[in-house]
């Protein structure tokens, strides 16, 4: 009896257009076959058959990477972008910070007692200060 085999992870599962293929791989070996094909013939009539064909697999290799190649769900040129950005883009040394939760804490403590202190110092100002209270009681 026939039997098929289903993935246990179904995120790995893709929906095959034509002939087995992927959308993305449909277009990425029609790409490669509109630039392939035309350069093997230009090319065959100046240089060698095997010379042509060299190149013209020098020059289909990267659609073909492009669509097959894929390492931990993610496609080559989001990899190629990974390593670009990792090598001539970000800073070469980063150092680690941490967003504190109990500095935060206790900045804003400390602030709320700057305030009280403004705050305290603005109210003895107008009832006249801890020495003028005195000084208006010996007046009258």
């Amino acid at each position: 009896m026939a039997y098929v085999t289903i993935p246990k992870d179904l995120t790995k599962v893709k929906s095959k257009v034509m002939f087995g293929l992927t959308k993305r791989q449909l277009i990425c070996f029609g790409a490669a076959a509109l630039i392939g094909v035309p350069l093997f013939f230009l090319l065959k009539s100046s240089i060698s058959s095997s010379a042509a064909t060299l190149c013209m697999i020098v020059v289909m290799l990267p659609f073909f990477l492009l669509a097959m190649y894929e390492r931990h769900g993610q496609p080559l040129e989001v990899i190629a972008g990974q390593i670009i950005q990792t090598m001539f883009i970000r800073p070469k040394e980063r150092p680690y910070q941490t967003n504190n939760f109990y500095a935060a804490i206790e900045r804003q403590i400390q602030t709320e007692k700057e305030v009280r202190k403004v705050v305290q110092k603005s109210q003895t100002a107008k009832r006249g200060g801890p020495g003028q209270g005195k000084a208006k009681a010996d007046a009258r």
